[in-house]
């Protein structure tokens, strides 16, 4: 079951599933809301590949500016859809 789907800027359909949007809010309680995690997917201020897995992983960033932090979602690509895998507020973009 998913939380939510949505074509990002280039093009690729995203999901969240239950499933991780509860590890999110458990590890994460900042994150009140997965509207956030819309936001920035849907208009992210950078998109940027992971260090860790460059072809499948991108990191996706947008700047809260109430917070004074950057919200960091964290995509795998698998077939050409991608899945939500993590997000958290972090000082500067990696």
């Amino acid at each position: 079951m998913y939380i939510f789907e949505i074509i990002d800027k280039s093009g690729r359909q995203i999901r969240l599933s239950k499933e991780r949007w509860a590890h999110i809010r458990m590890e994460h309680p900042e994150i009140t809301d997965y509207e956030e995690i819309i936001a920035a997917l849907a208009n992210p201020l950078k998109i940027n590949s992971s260090f860790y897995n460059p072809d499948s992983i991108k990191w996706y960033y947008k700047f809260d500016k109430k917070k004074n932090r950057y919200l960091m979602v964290a995509v795998k690509y698998l077939n050409g859809e991608g899945f939500v895998i993590t997000s958290y507020y972090m000082r500067n973009i990696k």
